[in-house]
């Protein structure tokens, strides 16, 4: 007696998704809940569990399919004794007179790393580094893990890949046969050799499908692009004020909070008191409606090894700065594990990019639609600047506020960004909220 393996229930908005990895291969044994096939949707990586023991029977939908909520990807066999599906044949001699243990298909490299993965002697491999495993054919086995508990880490595959690459490059030099010792001369009537227009050396290419987050987030970059009037206002703050307090409080607010203190937490609380005085901004375009949010729900862009994604933080006009701060700490923990859940990742009404984490000095973020704005912080650099007649060194920070002109107008936009500016350069704003 068999049992259906299906896709679960979809979060909603979702229609489909993509099967990326089969952790089972028929025949093999299954406990009850354990994982044996991942799949993507738009926004994130689900695991399906094994409804009950058994022995992994006919997979139905292989890697790359794409399924929907309900259906039939696979069957579960019912495991007699000893473990075995029942029916099959003990082991030892078959009718043919070969080892029937040996009579399986021998699993491919990426299988058997990722059996070896499950048996508990290596750490288990985060969605990320599996695809990466897959797409390559490595055994993990092979390849050193950093990460806590020698858990292998997506930079460590690509460092193992670097190396994989270099090796490969210099073989064909190692190859060549060596020079003769005295090489005969050329005859005086001969031209001199042409110049090569070839290429000096191997041009490799790979080509890889696009991943469906990758795909969804160019389709919602273009989509906002095409679909709303964007527009950028930039401006400056100066950062010493809040360095100064953050080196001020910072020992005892981690100590007395148990998270570091960071500068996203000024900037949420910063905006989310800008959103309070221009509500346009905290809006978005529903048809012909303009939908007015009675709340805040600010997105954090986070950088993740399946590309860009926005968790959000709910009702931020609650949150202390620990509590953002806290929340924003475990949403880099689940992003670079690959666990963000579509709770995680449903609904915004604002959005806060960093690009100033990984040194962008200026750039114009695009808007994350139905959202009509989005706030752009950039890295800190220090600047002359003019205070009172005097030249004087500070740590500036441009800000980029991208906006949609159909619901916002430049006026509030520019007063939006000023408002952020003027309570970072005096933070006492953000505790009296003037």
């Amino acid at each position: 007696m068999s049992t259906e393996v299906k896709i679960p229930q979809l979060p909603e908005s979702v229609s489909d998704a993509t099967i990326v990895t089969w952790h089972k291969q028929p025949g093999d044994e299954v406990k009850r809940d354990e994982i044996l096939v991942d799949i993507e949707t738009d926004k994130v990586v689900l695991e399906v569990p094994a409804p009950q023991d058994g022995v992994m029977g006919e997979i139905i939908e292989q890697e790359g399919a794409i399924v929907t909520a309900g259906q039939v990807i696979a069957h579960l066999e019912k495991a007699g004794k000893g473990g075995k599906a029942g029916g099959k044949k003990k082991a030892g001699k078959d009718d043919d007179g070969k080892d029937a243990g040996k009579a399986a298909k021998k699993p491919d490299t990426a299988t058997a790393g990722r059996d070896a993965a499950d048996d508990g002697d290596d750490p288990a491999l985060s969605p990320a580094v599996r695809r990466l495993v897959n797409e390559h054919s490595l055994d993990p086995a092979e390849i050193e893990g950093t990460g806590k508990g020698g858990r292998l880490l997506k930079e460590d595959v690509l460092k193992y890949l670097e190396t994989l690459e270099a090796e490969a490059a210099q073989a064909p030099a190692s190859a060549a046969p060596a020079p003769a010792t005295k090489a005969a001369p050329a005859p005086a009537s001969a031209p001199p050799p042409a110049p090569s227009t070839g290429p000096s050396g191997a041009r490799p290419e790979k080509r890889v499908p696009m991943t469906r987050l990758r795909a969804r987030i160019a389709e919602r970059l273009v989509e906002a692009q095409q679909n709303a009037a964007m527009l950028t206002t930039f401006n400056e703050v100066n950062m010493k004020p809040v360095m100064d307090l953050r080196a001020q409080y910072k020992d005892r607010f981690e100590k007395r909070h148990g998270v570091r203190l960071g500068f996203m937490s000024f900037f949420v609380k910063a905006a989310t008191e800008a959103l309070k005085r221009f509500p346009e901004v905290n809006a978005s375009i529903d048809g012909k409606d303009i939908v007015y949010h009675g709340y805040f729900d600010i997105g954090i862009a986070v950088s993740a090894p399946r590309g860009l994604v926005v968790p959000i933080l709910r009702d931020t006009d609650t949150l202390t700065m620990s509590d953002v701060e806290r929340t924003i700490n475990d949403f880099g923990k689940k992003a670079e594990a690959g666990s963000l859940g579509m709770e995680d990742l449903t609904g915004g009404t604002f959005t806060i990019s960093n690009g100033g984490v990984f040194g962008s000095l200026l750039s114009t973020p695009i808007i994350n639609p139905p959202q009509s704005a989005i706030l752009g912080m950039h890295r800190i650099q220090e600047r002359p600047m003019a205070e009172n007649g005097q030249v004087v060194i500070r740590p500036m920070m441009y800000l980029a506020l991208s906006y949609d002109h159909r619901i916002v107008d430049g006026r509030e936009a520019v007063q939006f960004l000023v408002t952020i500016k003027d309570m970072l350069e005096d933070p006492a704003r953000l505790l009296l909220e003037v």
